[in-house]
């Protein structure tokens, strides 16, 4: 449902209008002048509709202070003159007071339907700057295969997916194509990383806060859960998640509701809710870190994405896809993979998995002079030194990978290195640090 806030400062014709609406199954809010219509937040409607003459400041400033939301204009003053003005200010459009109760409503639905479309390109300009495209998802081993079946499946749905993998899996690819394939696909993707975000303010972030909730709040900001209204809300690592923000958003999968830090109020939101983490939640509701009733609200339906070292074959297709990838990127044609880069490839553990394979081939498409990348310029062992534990004993898990990965590398890397060759953000490798025991190397 589309929210629209009406400026009018004459309270018949407001109230006239806001009945118009409702009857057309619009959500309106109503205010009498800029001031108010401030305080309700401009940002948080689908469209604005203002008189030109309101009290203290004129309705065209509504169209500064409302961007990106659209700005119809209604004036009692008809003249081409005012309307080129407006629409110089950048008003979505202008409308003449008395107005035909149809006009109104076919402009309003032409507005909305232009706000959606122009939200729906930002969200496509967005996937074709980033690394992996939704169309990029390559690989052809049964366990890939498998997803690939799923997301087809839960696509054309609206139900809760909780999407588990190790880091740098593609958790987030997988997310995207679930939007990019379901009825939401024309509505917003906001995907968060709650790992990335400190506990002080991810409550803020997801929901928002008002004025003066808190210090540094200056000014009223929409969360993160309102602006995917209409669309779809992706929160990665979300076993990271603080106890008060998981009771917030159970009320959101429960009740449709948000309600902003600081506020008494609820809205109302339209939101597919999709989660991902690498975490064991079972093991985290048995420890009572996780709440339980949120963990099966989230685990309506399951996808699991494989590990790069159960592909098989398709580390090979990435790592050409990756390198293609990069080549265009970098500007650097006729460069391959050597037969011992492929080897040290297939060799290689890839404890990050996709994000570090991705990482390694764009460093060596920088590092490589010639047409042929090496495992040097992969800064992964060949050989006999394939093998991660080289000095000791073959790892037998991933913990086991991990820990001694750390101790051989961070002597020569420092913690955002590591952080970066694991595919892993340096919150998780902190994490991991303090609960396998392993002592942080003090930095210079």
């Amino acid at each position: 449902m589309s929210r629209l806030l009406i400026i009018e400062d004459e309270e018949v014709i407001r109230r006239q209008l806001a009945r118009l609406l409702a009857k057309h199954g619009y959500d309106t809010a109503e205010a009498g002048s800029v001031a108010e219509a401030e305080a309700l937040g401009l940002q948080d409607f689908d469209l604005v509709i203002a008189d030109v003459r309101l009290p203290g400041v004129l309705g065209t400033e509504v169209i500064e202070r409302a961007r990106p939301v659209p700005v119809l204009i209604m004036t009692s003053f008809a003249s081409i003159r005012s309307a080129v003005e407006c629409m110089q200010k950048g008003a979505a459009d202008y409308i003449a007071k008395p107005f035909d109760h149809d006009e109104m409503l076919l402009t309003i639905a032409r507005l909305l339907q232009g706000g959606l479309q122009a939200r729906q390109n930002a969200a496509l300009k967005k996937d074709v700057a980033r690394d992996f495209p939704v169309s990029g998802m390559v690989g052809d081993c049964a366990a890939m295969r498998a997803v690939a079946d799923r997301i087809q499946r839960v696509a054309a749905t609206d139900i809760t997916v909780l999407i588990r993998g190790e880091s740098g899996t593609g958790k987030e690819l997988a997310a995207r194509a679930i939007h990019e394939r379901g009825a939401r696909a024309a509505g917003p993707f906001i995907a968060v990383n709650c790992a990335a975000i400190p506990d002080s303010l991810i409550e803020a972030e997801l929901f928002g806060h008002e004025k003066g909730a808190f210090t540094g709040a200056t000014q009223r900001k929409q969360g993160l859960v309102e602006a995917a209204h209409g669309g779809t809300l992706f929160l990665d690592e979300v076993g990271e998640l603080a106890p008060a923000v998981q009771a917030r958003l159970l009320r959101v999968l429960q009740e449709g509701e948000v309600r902003m830090v600081g506020s008494t109020a609820s809205r109302r939101v339209d939101v597919r809710l999709l989660a991902a983490t690498h975490r064991d939640l079972e093991e985290m509701v048995r420890e009572r870190s996780f709440r339980e009733d949120l963990y099966y609200r989230l685990k309506v339906m399951e996808l699991t994405l494989p590990p790069l070292r159960e592909r098989g074959d398709d580390v090979e297709r990435l790592a050409r896809h990756l390198l293609e990838r990069a080549a265009q990127k970098l500007n650097r044609g006729g460069i391959r993979l050597s037969q011992r880069a492929l080897a040290a490839i297939r060799a290689h553990r890839w404890p990050g998995n996709v994000r570090e394979l991705g990482n390694a081939v764009e460093r060596a498409v920088i590092l490589c002079d010639g047409p042929a990348i090496e495992p040097e310029h992969l800064a992964i062992p060949v050989g006999a030194a394939a093998a991660p534990a080289a000095a000791g004993p073959a790892p037998t898990s991933l913990e086991d990978y991990f820990r001694q990965f750390v101790l051989q590398n961070q002597e020569r890397m420092n913690e955002s290195d590591l952080a970066k060759a694991l595919g892993i953000s340096r919150k998780t490798l902190w994490e991991r640090r303090s609960r396998m025991n392993l002592p942080r190397r003090r930095e210079p």
